[in-house]
């Protein structure tokens, strides 16, 4: 089974309590949801292999560790996802993008792809797909499932809150992946909301119903 990782710093903790508050605004919230998820991708990356290079300082040259020739790329899930896009590039501004665009229908709870595009390389690529809430796991099911038809060389998925039903869903389908929770819920509720989660991520990202 893939491996959960759940956040337990306090800085993780105490961002995902205040954009819970259903009386944190837009900004405030994405502003956070980028703070937040900045702390993460620092603990996602921990793994990233080292290699010795030389350089030159101004006293002497030397060998020191940078990171080994990692090609990253990261794969926000429309809409949401891109309110922690810019968090992670902040520590890697060098990653690719690729988006996926997926919809909840609101009878059947599965999730429908309507857009696609992955960097061209992604087969040399360790993809972190970033989505803030993983409720039923339908939406990074599909998602996951279109990433692997392009063979990337991984895929990890982070995301800040997630519900123990998607979680499981998503072992069960998926147990090469790891997982990266910044919070991990009590439950769905019966309109697949985690409970107490924070509700609609997208909707309170961009000040919409």
């Amino acid at each position: 089974m893939s491996k959960v990782h759940v956040m337990d710093h306090p800085l993780i903790t105490h961002k995902i309590s205040i954009i819970r508050d259903k009386n944190t605004g837009p900004k405030e919230f994405r502003e956070l949801v980028n703070e937040i998820a900045t702390l993460m991708a620092y603990e996602v990356t921990r793994d990233l292999p080292l290699k010795e290079v030389e350089i030159e300082t101004p006293l002497r040259k030397d060998r020191f560790k940078m990171i080994s020739g990692k090609k990253i790329g990261i794969v926000p899930i429309l809409r949401a996802g891109l309110g922690m896009l810019d968090g992670i590039l902040k520590l890697m501004p060098a990653a690719r993008v690729g988006h996926i665009g997926l919809y909840r229908d609101p009878d059947t709870l599965e999730a429908i792809e309507y857009y696609c595009k992955l960097p061209t390389d992604v087969e040399e690529r360790e993809l972190l797909v970033i989505d803030p809430m993983l409720a039923t796991g339908n939406t990074a099911l599909e998602a996951i499932k279109f990433i692997k038809a392009r063979n990337p060389k991984n895929i990890k998925l982070m995301v800040l809150i997630a519900a123990p039903e998607g979680v499981e869903k998503i072992q069960r389908a998926h147990p090469d992946i790891d997982i990266w929770v910044g919070a991990l819920d009590e439950k769905l509720n019966d309109h697949a909301y985690i409970v107490p989660g924070l509700g609609d991520a997208g909707d309170r990202l961009y000040g919409t119903k």
